[in-house]
């Protein structure tokens, strides 16, 4: 593809086009996720609306159970936003009419009520899309589907254990298969919640779902509406998330929300046919890459933020990598000994560059944020280039970073150590003086 010049916009952004460097592609991306400049500040707390400027642009919030340090759907706005009450959150997604509620989305996420319309070819086809323990409910626990859905619509909202506690007593748990030791409960419950026969109210104190009928949950003007056509929904899941991408590859394309096969691949030169999608070269990727049409490249990128594992901008890891030249994995599951960078490590976004890796947990006890280990990442692929700073400017941004996620998580002190209070990675000591010199 021949290259073409970039197109001038008013502002602070530019349009491109053609052929992209590889920095022009990470600030596209940046911009495209609102993490392309610093905070906007505000005078008073964060609102509804931030949250929901967050949402608009990211189109979904991944959840997960971890709560080392903040869970995962609570760390994107904390990203973008800054501190927020969490409860913000909390009532967006509990409380009518709703704002996000939750499904298997990329994978189980709060979405806005709209998105879940678009999700309904997947809960229709279950059979292809769920695993074992849920595809199979209909075969082994066929009865009991019947008075759980009956249980649910006469005193919903009720969590897992309640509904176990009701139809099975105190008996044990069959811990013989996998299924994070499912009950027969809540394996009839989450195939009611992935067939869409049951939503999710809200979280209890406890992060458990409170299951309730569909038509409780959704806001009257998703049930009124009629669903959408397969193709069409599928065409407009891949329009959120090439505007969430700014710039990206097919497989970035179908992956945000877990779309796979001939059909969805076939869509995505629909969304070139009509515009939404311009193709183009990115300088070093060995895949045709698409730009989102509104697209903006700004000049430069000056954001700095600490992501979730889960963050829209990082859980696709090849992009990742491409992007930002970094080679992460999420390390919960992998022995102690092996670990490369720690449990549950989040990367520093600096400007342009991933600059740091830290592995980090929320001693709610202690009341302080411990740094277990400070890294800075290996680059890979040539991706990393000027303007990355000496480890000293790394941790000195980091340190304002950490201090300002300690004081959101109500702790009193950022600690550099690991369990024996050891410095642990490339960046701690630099990281340890800049907290003691802050």
């Amino acid at each position: 593809m021949t290259s073409s010049p970039v197109v001038a916009r008013t502002g602070t952004a530019h349009r491109p086009a053609g052929t992209l460097s590889l920095a022009q592609a990470r600030r596209v991306a940046l911009r495209a996720q609102g993490l392309d400049r610093p905070r906007a500040e505000r005078r008073g707390p964060a609102t509804m609306r931030h949250l929901q400027q967050v949402v608009d642009r990211v189109g979904l919030l991944q959840i997960d159970s971890v709560n080392v340090a903040a869970r995962a759907h609570l760390m994107p706005t904390f990203s973008r936003v800054g501190p927020y009450d969490p409860a913000l959150l909390a009532r967006a997604s509990g409380t009518a009419p709703r704002r996000l509620v939750e499904t298997w989305a990329h994978e189980a996420s709060y979405v806005p009520p709209e998105t879940y319309a678009l999700l309904g070819w997947r809960r229709r086809a279950y059979r292809e899309h769920a695993w074992g323990v849920i595809r199979d409910v209909p075969l082994r626990h066929s009865p009991l589907v019947d008075d759980v859905l009956a249980m649910i619509a006469e005193d919903g909202p009720l969590t897992a254990s309640e509904v176990h506690a009701r139809v099975e007593g105190p008996q044990p748990r069959d811990r013989t298969e996998w299924g994070w030791n499912w009950t027969a409960a809540k394996r009839v419950l989450e195939y009611l919640f992935f067939t869409g026969q049951v939503a999710s109210a809200r979280r209890n104190a406890q992060f458990e779902r409170c299951y309730d009928l569909v038509e409780r949950v959704l806001p009257a003007h998703v049930l009124a509406a009629p669903e959408p056509d397969d193709d069409d929904a599928l065409r407009e899941l891949l329009r959120i998330a090439a505007r969430a991408h700014g710039v990206a590859t097919e497989r970035c394309l179908l992956d945000y929300f877990r779309l796979r096969g001939p059909r969805a691949k076939g869509l995505v030169a629909d969304l070139v046919e009509e515009g939404t999608l311009v193709p183009v070269a990115v300088a070093g990727w060995d895949r045709p890459a698409y730009l989102h049409a509104a697209a903006d490249l700004p000049r430069r990128a000056t954001g700095r933020a600490l992501l979730s594992p889960f963050d829209p901008l990082v859980f696709e890891r090849r992009r990742l990598e491409e992007l930002f030249g970094l080679r992460y994995r999420i390390e919960i599951y992998v022995p102690e000994a092996q670990r490369v960078h720690g449990y549950y490590v989040l990367p520093f976004l600096r400007g342009e560059q991933v600059a740091a890796l830290v592995d980090l947990k929320a001693d709610r006890r202690a009341g302080v944020l411990r740094v277990h280990a400070a890294h800075l990442p290996d680059a890979v692929g040539g991706a990393r280039g000027a303007g990355d700073g000496t480890p000293a400017e790394v941790a000195r941004d980091l340190a304002a970073e950490l201090r300002l996620m300690a004081g959101w998580l109500a702790l009193d002190d950022v600690v550099v150590g690991d369990r024996g209070g050891l410095p642990r990675g490339t960046l701690a000591p630099d990281l340890a003086s800049a907290l003691a010199a802050g």
